[in-house]
Formats: structure tokens, C-alpha cells, sequence
């Protein structure tokens, strides 16, 4: 008998019993048309419920995965969503991404996420890679500021993409947007700096780059180039200002460029004034962190000396010595909702654009107390 050679045998892998199954073969095992068959599994068109059981049964015992890009093909949908974010490694965007994905998870949809750095250059680049996948809708919180810089989102939008912005609401476009209650929120926390008798109170946060404005109204117009959420953050801290009678003083607001070592000559300079500031609302974990560089770098401690809240709760808060009192953004709801106002639209809801604002959560813990006169180490204190 001849000795058999290794290209005698077939390879298991190409065993017909290991090979994804056809929309034909599940119509054959269901006693459909290939036409039902499509539809079904697609989850497009009419199909009546005995039809859509069988098939769906024939489905299972054939272990049947659909290819998508043929079903793309067809239907013109590819069950994706892209998600367009300013720093991945950031826990508030991570928080978002997850929101989302736990969206995703009860539907069919998987989601592309990009990263941007706060760049247009990297944003614009996203948003055509998304159009080029072909997504079903886009998430995205947009560095744009004005409307001049808001090309690549029309872009899609001229593509029927639906656009869904979070975290920041873009000038000049009328789009769904997912965001929390900024404004109410900033204001909120200064009111509690106020009811302890605070009176010199900065607003600290880290947008673009350092400024002082000389007065109210120019800070206002400063706001228009800014982050649609810093503008209204900034907002609540002048209306609480208003409501208690507190005059606005240039010297105690600044903005870093989320870089601390600014943060912390800033609010430095604000500590050392004649006057110095005795409560700091921070916007984001930067201005945060370098709030609290800049107050140990000062002799001080918070908040005997100075009291500290700010936004963007996080696991080392509560664990920093005091803890600090925090405004905690409801990230994953955030990302829920905007999935879901994207699935919406891709189902073909055509009405109104819709604002959504979430409330966030106020986290008391033990960096904020009534102000005390400033004395000096030499005197002991």
C-alpha cells in the first residue's frame, strides 16, 4: 500500500461544517424565500411573525452570523455609531464612552470612537473617517467655538448623518444636544460659598489660554470664543454673584491652558492679592489639581485658609486630605441619552432639534468652611 502523503488530506479548516452559513441555506432550513429570509435577519421590510419565528429558529440551529458589509449593502445601514471625544484618558470622557457602549450593548450598534486632543485639525480628521466608514450617526463633543469652524459638521450633516453633540452645546448649529445643567450648577456652588459668609470668590478653569478681562463685559464677550459649557459655567458664577450683592472683580477669574503649572501661578497671584480670594470654584480636574498646588505652594491649607469646589467628581477626591466637595457630572446618563437620542434619529425622527440638560450631583465632603482673617506663618498660624 502506498504511503500517503500530507497533501492527501483535506484541512479541517475547510470543512464545510465550520463555514458561516448562507441567507439561502437559512431560508432553505425555515421553508422561506431568500427575499423573507434577507428581511429577517436584516430587521428590514414586512415580514409577517410565523414567517420571522422560523427564520430566526433556522438562524440559531445553523449558527448563523450575518456579514455586515453585504447587509450594508443592501439596506444602506451599518449598525455603527461614531463617537467623537476630546481626550479618551480623560474619566469624564471615559465615563461618557461607557454610558454609551452600555447603550450600544442592547441593540445591534457597535460604536467607532476617535480621540481629538481638543483639536479642530484632529476633529475635522475624524469626522472624515467616520463619513468614509459610512456610520449610521455621529456623537460628538466638538472643539469648535463659531460657526465659521463648523465645515466638517455640516459636512456630514449634508450626508444625512445625524449629529448628536455632548457635554457642549456648538454656536450656530441646531442640532440634539446632550449636556448638564452648567449654568445652575456654577451657580449653585458659589450660593454655598456665599451662605458661609465667602466674599472674595474666584472662578478658576481651563479652556484655551491665560486672560483677564478688565471688566464684566468684556469677560462676557471674552465668552462667546470659549467652550460653550465653561461660557455658561461662567455665567452661573456672575448671576450668584448678582444675587448676592458681590461686586465682580477682574483679578479673582482666570483661565489656564489645562496645563496646572499655569494653573498654579494663577491662582497664586490670586492668593497673594492684598485682598486674597477665600473660596475657588475650579471647572475641570487640571484647574483642580493646580488649584490645590498653588494653596499648598502658598503656606496654606484648604480650606482653614481657602475653600475649594470643583467639577468632575473622581475616585481621588474623596480620598485626598480633606476631601473635597465636588459637582459630579452624570457621565454615564450623558452617554445614554445621546446614544439614544442617535437612535432615534436613525430610525427616522425627523422633528425639532432637542436639548437635553441633566442635573448633576452636588458631593458635599470637608473643603469648604466659612472664611477666617488671614495671619501670617510668622505669627503661627
Amino acid at each position: 500500500m502506498p504511503a500517503r502523503h500530507d497533501g492527501d488530506a483535506k484541512p479541517a479548516h475547510r470543512s464545510r461544517s465550520v463555514s458561516s452559513p448562507t441567507v439561502a441555506e437559512v431560508a432553505a432550513e425555515a421553508g422561506v424565500g431568500k427575499a423573507t429570509a434577507a428581511r429577517t435577519l436584516g430587521n428590514y421590510g414586512a415580514v409577517s411573525p410565523e414567517a420571522r419565528a422560523r427564520v430566526l429558529a433556522a438562524a440559531e440551529k445553523l449558527h448563523y452570523r450575518p456579514n455586515s458589509l453585504a447587509r450594508s449593502m443592501t439596506t444602506g445601514i451599518t449598525q455603527t455609531i461614531g463617537v467623537v471625544v476630546a481626550d479618551i484618558s480623560n474619566p469624564f470622557f471615559a465615563g461618557v464612552m461607557r454610558g454609551i457602549a452600555d447603550a450600544c450593548d442592547t441593540t445591534d450598534y457597535t460604536a467607532i470612537v476617535l480621540s481629538t486632543d481638543e483639536k479642530l485639525a484632529k476633529e475635522r480628521s475624524a469626522i472624515g473617517v467616520l463619513i468614509d466608514k459610512q456610520v449610521d450617526a455621529i456623537i460628538i463633543a466638538s472643539a469648535a467655538l463659531q460657526p465659521n469652524e463648523t465645515a466638517h459638521i455640516l459636512e456630514a450633516m449634508s450626508r444625512r448623518i445625524p449629529i448628536v453633540l455632548i457635554d457642549r452645546k456648538v454656536r450656530g448649529l441646531d442640532l440634539d444636544a446632550v449636556v448638564i445643567n452648567n449654568r445652575e450648577s456654577a451657580h449653585d456652588a458659589v450660593r454655598r460659598f456665599v451662605e458661609l459668609g465667602h466674599r472674595r470668590i474666584a472662578f478658576v478653569w481651563g479652556p484655551t489660554a491665560r486672560e483677564r478681562a478688565a471688566d464684566r463685559r468684556r469677560l462676557l464677550a471674552l465668552a462667546e470664543s470659549w467652550l460653550w459649557s465653561d461660557a455658561e459655567r461662567l455665567r452661573g458664577y456672575l448671576d450668584a454673584l448678582d444675587e448676592a450683592g458681590i461686586p465682580f472683580d477682574p483679578e479673582l477669574v482666570t483661565h489656564c491652558e489645562y496645563n496646572e503649572e499655569v494653573t498654579v501661578g494663577a491662582v497664586g497671584e490670586m492668593l497673594a492679592l492684598p485682598d486674597p480670594a477665600t473660596a475657588i470654584l475650579t471647572t475641570e480636574t487640571d484647574a483642580m489639581v493646580g488649584t490645590l498646588r498653588a494653596i499648598r505652594a502658598a503656606g496654606l491649607v484648604h480650606p482653614r485658609d481657602v475653600s475649594v469646589i470643583g467639577f468632575d467628581d473622581s475616585s481621588w477626591a474623596s480620598v485626598m486630605e480633606p476631601p473635597l466637595t465636588m459637582i459630579a457630572q452624570p457621565m454615564l446618563e450623558l452617554g445614554r441619552a445621546a446614544a439614544q437620542h442617535a437612535f432615534a434619529r436613525i430610525a427616522g425622527d425627523d422633528g425639532d432639534a432637542v436639548v437635553e440638560a441633566i442635573p448633576t450631583t452636588f458631593i458635599p465632603r470637608e473643603s469648604v468652611a466659612s472664611p477666617r482673617t488671614r495671619i501670617s506663618a510668622a505669627d503661627g498660624r
